[in-house]
């Protein structure tokens, strides 16, 4: 399987899986189709999980080249690491820590991109039309400026909605951590928004 194929949209023509709760048999199904060798199987779990994946790698990475990376190296280790997967357990959790953990490994090799950089990459949320373009621009900055884990955590949560729980898992950290890491993060944002305003002339 081409695995340049992980990180972009495939083009087979692709038929929606059943409604829920038929949706998590026919994901085991295809789980279990994939641990016996079967590609098509597990190119189906690519695009059952391709956007969902993406959007967390974004969320960490703030850019799509590294959130492309990131998303990559995931499904390529999901793949290999598929045979120790147990397909009572729902495979997105399992995937997003994979990708949760990839992008992680792709920040700390890579230096934050300079502020004036992220208009163009920054995550699909934070560049709402509605929003005014100058908060825009200092959120942008702001969440450049925190760490990696702080930036996962607040964006994980405020922007695509996971529970710290889910957070937790993710990024391999208590629950009660990834409160308190979301907690300290809108603190650190909205502490550099107050400098950012005041230094202004």
């Amino acid at each position: 399987m081409s695995t340049t194929a992980f990180a972009r949209p495939m083009r087979q023509v692709y038929t929606p899986p059943p409604a829920e709760p038929d949706r998590r048999e026919h994901e085991r199904s295809l789980v279990i189709e994939a641990q016996r060798g079967s590609r098509d199987a597990f190119a189906a779990l690519v695009r059952l999980h391709q956007a969902r994946a993406f959007a967390v790698a974004r969320a960490i990475t703030m850019t799509r080249e590294d959130a492309e990376d990131a998303v990559q190296d995931a499904f390529l280790h999901a793949y290999r690491a598929l045979d120790r997967f147990r397909p009572d357990q729902p495979f997105g959790a399992w995937l997003n820590r994979i990708v949760a953990n990839a992008a992680l490994d792709i920040g700390r090799r890579r230096k934050v991109r300079d502020a004036d950089q992220l208009p163009e990459s920054v995550a699909t949320p934070f560049r709402d039309p509605a929003v005014d373009a100058e908060l825009r621009a200092r959120l942008e900055q702001g969440l450049a400026r925190l760490t990696e884990r702080q930036r996962a955590v607040i964006v994980l949560h405020d922007v695509q909605g996971y529970t710290h729980g889910e957070i937790g898992g993710m990024l391999s950290i208590p629950e009660g951590t990834a409160r308190s890491d979301l907690h300290h993060a809108r603190a650190a944002l909205r502490r550099m928004l107050g400098d950012m305003r005041s230094s202004e002339p």
